[in-house]
């Protein structure tokens, strides 16, 4: 039975505690690492699709548990600093994804906090990688609530339209996180190299006067 089956199998008020629960453990105990706070969301869809639970408590849960979540990250962090990477599981500590959360703060900064949202990796480390960037509060936790609330709202949705297709959902949503974040990325990035760019010179005449 998938982890999916067997939430929406609970009662109505353990389906909310789950779809809050395992958003909020995803990055203040990196174990999004190894489960995905996304699959209680899609839990709670698939339950609102079939009239156990209303969709805005779910998408309300999810935001709740993954800006708490967040919040405990960042502030883990921020108080740990680069000893935080030896305070990581093992898992977490030599995969890839910790080196590419923390290129994503120091490069796009808050923007990271709501892209990275779109990976499952991300989503557990970019919030530990805020805080030990330096990043403020207030800048991360804007960040933050903006970013949960698109995609928890994007997840319920899609899940509650899906309904008994969740199977096929939850593969695809790993493929459409990751082209949101690429696509996200690559017009940052050129935004960013426009604005970088050489500034058209200003050509002095025999007066003295620029033209």
């Amino acid at each position: 039975m998938s982890l999916v089956a067997a939430l929406t199998g609970l009662p109505w008020w353990l389906v909310l505690g789950s779809v809050a629960a395992l958003p909020a453990l995803e990055a203040s105990t990196m174990v999004g690492v190894v489960t995905p706070g996304e699959t209680a969301v899609v839990a709670g869809g698939v339950a609102a699709h079939a009239g156990l639970v209303p969709l805005w408590a779910v998408i309300l849960a999810a935001v709740g548990g993954a800006v708490v979540g967040d919040q405990v990250g960042y502030s883990v962090g921020r108080r740990y600093g680069a000893g935080l990477v030896q305070r990581l599981p093992r898992r977490a500590r030599d995969s890839a994804g910790l080196d590419r959360a923390l290129d994503l703060v120091r490069r796009h900064g808050a923007l990271a906090v709501a892209l990275g949202r779109w990976a499952a990796t991300l989503r557990a480390l970019v919030p530990g990688a805020a805080g030990m960037s330096g990043i403020g509060r207030r800048r991360f936790t804007v960040a933050n609530l903006a970013g949960a609330m698109v995609w928890a709202s994007a997840v319920a949705f899609a899940a509650d339209l899906a309904g008994a297709s969740y199977p096929m959902l939850e593969h695809r949503l790993g493929l459409v996180g990751l082209a949101v974040l690429v696509v996200a990325l690559l017009v940052l990035g050129r935004y960013v190299a426009r604005g970088r760019g050489p500034r058209p010179s200003t050509r002095v005449t025999d007066h003295g006067r620029a033209s």
